[in-house]
């Protein structure tokens, strides 16, 4: 099985490529829902696309975005919202920001507010709602802001637009209780691709980037989505297979490569080839419960706690908080629906206990329009006695494009709709 192109960093190239000056050439980007949710935005802010096989060459805007012709619709994907709506806060003129039912949802008053302080002009458009639609404009100068580290995406999304701040100048991000830090560096490091480089403190509690800077067109690869390796080596780990994944990069900063050695700890055979980007999973061995703090892996969540229901014993998941404002309330979900399988789950507000081992059985379970959950119940059903009926399965497609083909193509039972993947 070959993994797709990482979302989280095709998200970032293409808006990093509508920021630079030049064209720009990115390989292997990955056309999800949310892959092209950025790619409308670039375009709606001034970028030049094509999109070609494999590969999309962008013109940028020269650090100057171009005031939209009409609302921004960043569909589902929050990456985007995030990133816009710092990047709006550039323009000489303002635009409004939206998304589907459940990014108008999410929280993001906090990135509003910090991104006021450096003097955006900014305005939340449903009144007593902490969430999209929002009206954003510029021009931002430097100076210190402050967010709560509970969503990376806020910090990514002031730290791009603030390397355009005036020369002499600089922009200094205070976080509070921060988390998912690994996003925070995959940003950073994105950032240096392009030409412009930005600090964090050893504690990721502050980050700075001085202004003057330019975005410079360049030639990138988008890696391998580890979030997505998780769902096939999850599903191998699980039931009695052997499957060889292709495309791993093992320097790549994605938080979520830890997942292999998460199953490892829990007994699993995954034997990494770093030469070839091969993970080969031997399956259908006997795993036990551990504790896993999940600070920096919030996506990770709905694919380990089926590697939980696996293993015998308890599962303990921590750190949990940050997790609950992702597209669902991934902590409360995945209790309910892998309840529904006969998991035996119990949940705090910051915790989450799996007591593994028992049989589990198919069920009519939804994935409340979560990507990741629907993936996670899909393998849970690869497990499970009976049949597995998922409601709105189709979002899948968010970042990972052609999962249930890839899965049948490796002899999974899956059927969609009327048809066989």
């Amino acid at each position: 099985m070959t993994i797709p192109g990482s979302k989280s960093q095709t998200i970032r190239a293409v808006l990093m490529s509508m920021l630079a000056d030049g064209t720009s050439v990115i390989h292997n980007p990955l056309p999800s829902s949310d892959g092209l949710s950025a790619y409308s935005a670039a375009t709606a802010l001034g970028a030049q696309i094509t999109r070609e096989p494999g590969r999309w060459i962008v013109r940028g805007t020269a650090g100057q975005p171009r005031v939209p012709a009409s609302v921004i619709d960043t569909g589902n994907s929050g990456t985007t919202t995030s990133f816009v709506t710092g990047i709006c806060s550039l323009l000489e003129g303002s635009a409004e920001i939206t998304g589907d039912e459940q990014i108008q949802s999410r929280p993001v008053r906090p990135e509003i507010e910090a991104l006021a302080e450096l003097g955006a002009a900014v305005k939340i458009l449903r009144p007593g709602s902490d969430c999209p639609p929002v009206r954003v404009g510029g021009r931002i100068h430097g100076g210190v802001c402050h967010v709560p580290g509970y969503n990376s995406q806020h910090v990514s999304g002031i730290l791009v637009p603030g390397a355009l701040v005036p020369a002499g100048e600089s922009v200094t991000i205070e976080v509070a209780d921060p988390k998912e830090a690994s996003y925070i560096q995959l940003t950073i490091d994105w950032m240096k691709k392009f030409g412009v480089t930005a600090e964090a403190s050893a504690d990721g509690r502050r980050f700075s980037v001085q202004g003057g800077q330019r975005y410079r067109a360049s030639e990138v690869t988008v890696s391998g989505d580890w979030s997505g390796v998780a769902f096939p080596l999850v599903a191998a780990v699980c039931t009695d297979s052997r499957v060889t994944i292709h495309g791993a990069d093992f320097d790549d900063p994605q938080g979520d490569k830890r997942v292999v050695q998460i199953l490892r700890s829990m007994g699993a055979d995954i034997r990494a080839d770093r030469e070839r980007g091969t993970l080969e999973v031997y399956g259908g061995r006997p795993l036990h419960g551990i504790t896993i703090d999940m600070d920096d892996i919030p996506d990770a969540l709905p694919a380990l706690t089926v590697a939980a229901c696996r293993a015998d014993g308890e599962t303990h998941f921590t750190t949990l908080a940050h997790i609950r404002v992702k597209e669902s309330d991934r902590v409360a979900v995945m209790q309910e629906e892998l309840s529904r399988c006969g998991a035996d789950v119990s949940c705090s507000a910051d915790d989450m206990v799996i007591r593994g081992g028992r049989p589990l059985h198919g069920a009519a379970v939804n994935c409340h329009k979560d990507h990741r959950v629907a993936m996670a119940m899909a393998v849970c059903g690869m497990m499970a006695d009976g049949t597995m009926e998922i409601d709105g399965a189709e979002c899948a497609d968010v970042s990972f494009p052609g999962f249930y083909e890839l899965f049948a193509s490796a002899g999974a039972h899956f059927v969609c709709g009327e048809r066989m993947a």
